[in-house]
Order: C-alpha cells, then structure tokens, then sequence
C-alpha cells in the first residue's frame, strides 16, 4: 500500500495532517523527519488497530518502538463478546458517532492515486483524535476488570512480534502446488468416473439433489435418509460418513470430496496469495477475532493448512524455507492441556508422573485400571488417553462410550474410577464451576477473562452448555 499522509493527534478534540507527495523520494524524506518519534522507546504509541499502521510503516523501513496502547486490544479484553469497530467505541464511551467513513479513513486513503484530500485528511485526524480519547476512557475500565497485565504483558508487546511475522512472510514453492493441483484434477476425474460406473449412469457429483437421488432413490443405499427443509435428502459429510461403510460409491464419494476441498482451498487459492515482489504469502493475523483470545490467521488462512492425511503433507511440503542456510523448525509442547490441568489442580498422582518423566496414559492407565505399570496393556493405554484428554473439556460418558466404541456405562465408570484416582482434578472442576456461577466469568493463569452470561441460566441444558 501507498502511504498518502499521517494523521495524528496528542491532545483532544484537536488533530494534525501531514500529506506525503508521489514522489517516493519526497515522501521517504517527509518520513525521515518522523523517524526519530516513531523509533523512540520513551514515546508511548495510542491508535485503534495499530499494527495495521506498523506494518504499513514497515514495509516503508520505518520500526515503530516503545509503549504502545491499542484501543481495540484494549476493548476486546474488557467486553471480550461486543464488537471493537472505533465508531462503536466511540459512540459507547465518547458519545460521539464519526462522520461518515472516517472509521475507515485508512482504508479509503491507500485507493487514492493524488495526495490526499481535505475530506480524507479531515477524517484521518478524526479517526486519530478520537483513538487517543478512547485511551482515557479504556484505560481505568483495564484497571477495573483486572485487565492490566494480559493487556501490558502479553496482547501489547505482541503487537510488534505479529507485525515482524506478516512482513516476514512464508516462502510458498509454488510449483510444487500446480503439479499437485494437477494430480489432485486427474484424481477426481478418475473418483467421478468410477461413481458413475457404480451408480449406473452419469449425473453431476456435486449436485447435492441428484446425488440424494442415486444414493437414496436408485441405489436404496438404507441408513435413515434425513430431508432437509427443502425436501432434498441430506448428503453432507457427517450423512456420508455414516453411510460409508454400507456402500463404496460413498466411500468413493468422500474421496473425490476431499480432492476437491484439497484443491479449490489450498492448491489452487494457495499461489494467487503470494506477493510477486516477495515471492512469499504474507498473512494477516488477527488478535481480537475470538473471544478467548486465540489469534487467527486470514487472507490465506494458515492456520489449518492439513497435516494428518498424506494428501495434506503435500500441501505443507510445498512450504519452503526462506533460502540456503535457513530451516523450517516445528515445535510442539508435550501434552500441554494435561500439564496444565495438572498444575492448576495440584494434583500429586499427575504431578509426580509428570516430574519423574513416566508415559503419562501409561500411569493413569494403571491407576484407573488398579494394575501395576508393567502390566498396562495398549488398550488399557488408549482408553486412559481418552480420558485424559476429554476429561479437561469436560467430556460425558455418552461422549467417551462413543469415542472409545464401548457401552455408556463402562464409559461412565472409566470417568468415575479416573475422579476417585485424581480428586484434585474433580475438586478444579467444581471450584472452576462454582467460581464462574457466583462471579460471571472464568479467568486464565495471567487473569484474562472469559465471560459466560448463560451459566445461572434455569434452562438445564443452556446451563450445562456454559459449565
């Protein structure tokens, strides 16, 4: 993006306009005269969205350092479920709507091709006067809802870190996902044509209607045809999924499904993402897309890039390191959420197996099961892991008897022989329950909140969902 002025503000209800010429010689120069204050660690940055406007100065060679404040951040750790737009933020805590677009006024200053308008420059100081405001209203409100550490600690100096990650960018080899787009075609040409010769005749595979046809009318493939409201059977996944056993022309059906997602989503989407002038795909990370916190990455997505199926490999080999002498390095924590749960809980029996470095399914296989370590057979092992792991997302014995294969009472009497072995995990799980019912939210490690409007609901099943 093209940069058409700087707009800023360090008082209220007053802002500042500096244009920037074409010329990118001019403006390199006009920048320069900025340098000094956006490159000072003693100067505290405030804006609404900043890394938008970190990277753009960037990719122009300047590094913003030193506090920052982000109005937006700010709001997503204080009402976590409300939107975080800066004319909504505005209308909330100043009482003042924007003129009409100036919450966009960065936006709609990168498609100007002459140096920036009045109304453009008008809007930015706008949009820069109203972000600094904000910061006097959000401040205290951080304070109140004990937002400040996960807010100065951890969500602001990532700001900068998610910044350096999208200008870096991901080296994409991008021949590598044409002839794989090429293979993944002739695969679903030959799927396509062995389900046509198994239905009989030809008919449009995508079509979901003609394919609830074949499969429900023409084949009588049984297993409870579900309608959807428009009176069509019901081919989605989860349908075929149940089906697949009973007839190859779903199983067939599943796999020209997945070459085609493979292909429109990431063979073929992958390589319109990569910048010519980098040669790599530079994705956006977004900090308060989720109200838990997580980040997400769009404009591509890379965050689910598949890994577990060979095809999905092949999508994740096309990845490549930047140049000769640098590696791609994948790490990965050890059972986090077990380390966890055992370290909030404090419970001994998971604490010691973890400290003396012991298989820990093998350990709690032994204890569920009362049977020595040594004589742990695999099954034992995989059912422990089940628990293990389900049991920290507070996973039924319905959920486990169906997981596992087993019936709903041994799944029901694993979970209770896995609370009598680890109280202090059942005792987490209560206080966390009773915690949540008597304050309204429950809260992490550093103290970020998580809100759950709904858990004195006397709706059972509302209730249930928010415990």
């Amino acid at each position: 993006a093209r940069l058409d002025g700087l707009a800023f503000s360090f008082k209220p209800h007053a802002g500042f306009f500096v244009p920037l010429p074409n010329d990118s010689e001019q403006a390199a120069k006009i920048l320069g005269e900025f340098q000094p204050v956006f490159e000072s660690e003693r100067i505290e940055k405030v804006g609404h969205n900043l890394k938008f406007d970190l990277s753009l100065l960037l990719w122009h060679r300047i590094s913003v350092r030193g506090k920052l404040f982000d109005t937006m951040i700010a709001h997503s750790l204080i009402e976590p479920e409300q939107r975080h737009g800066l004319n909504y933020l505005s209308e909330v805590y100043l009482g003042y709507s924007l003129s009409k677009s100036a919450s966009d006024a960065k936006e709609e200053q990168l498609s100007l091709g002459e140096v920036a308008s009045e109304k453009i420059a008008g809007r930015a100081m706008e949009s820069a006067d109203v972000s600094w405001q904000l910061r006097a209203a959000l401040e205290p409100l951080l304070r109140q809802k004990g937002q400040e550490r996960v807010f100065y600690e951890i969500e602001s100096p990532l700001v900068s870190v998610l910044v350096d990650m999208e200008h870096e960018g991901m080296r994409v080899d991008s021949t590598a996902l044409a002839e794989f787009a090429t293979q993944l075609s002739k695969e679903m040409g030959e799927a396509e044509k062995s389900i046509h010769q198994l239905a009989g005749r030809e008919f449009n595979v995508n079509s979901p209607r003609q394919l609830g046809e074949i499969l429900f009318d023409v084949l009588k493939i049984s297993g409870g045809a579900k309608k959807t409201r428009t009176g069509q059977y019901s081919t989605d996944e989860q349908t075929l999924l149940t089906l697949a056993p009973e007839h190859e022309i779903v199983r067939r059906l599943l796999e020209h499904r997945a070459a085609t997602k493979l292909k429109s989503t990431y063979a073929d989407a992958l390589p319109v993402t990569i910048w010519p002038k980098t040669g790599r795909i530079h994705t956006t990370y977004n900090q308060v897309a989720t109200a838990t916190g997580r980040l997400n990455s769009v404009n591509p997505n890379l965050q689910n890039i598949p890994i577990r199926t060979e095809r999905g490999q092949e999508i994740r080999k096309a990845f490549v390191p930047r140049g000769d002498g640098f590696v791609l390095l994948s790490a990965d924590y050890s059972q986090i959420e077990l380390r966890i749960i055992a370290a909030l809980s404090h419970e001994a029996g998971m604490l010691e197996a973890f400290q003396s470095g012991v298989d820990i399914h093998a350990a709690t296989a032994a204890k569920v099961c009362g049977v020595s370590p040594a004589d742990v057979t695999p099954e034992m092992r995989r059912k422990a892991k089940m628990v293990n792991f389900g049991i920290a997302y507070g996973i039924s014995a319905f959920g486990l008897a169906q997981r596992l294969g087993i019936p709903r009472k041994e799944g029901g009497q694993i979970i209770e022989q896995y609370f009598k072995q680890f109280p202090g995990i059942r005792k987490l799980m209560d206080d966390t329950i009773a915690f949540a019912r008597s304050h309204g939210y429950v809260e992490t490690v550093t103290g970020r909140r998580r809100y759950l409007r709904d858990i004195n609901s006397s709706n059972g099943t509302v209730r249930a969902g928010a415990e």
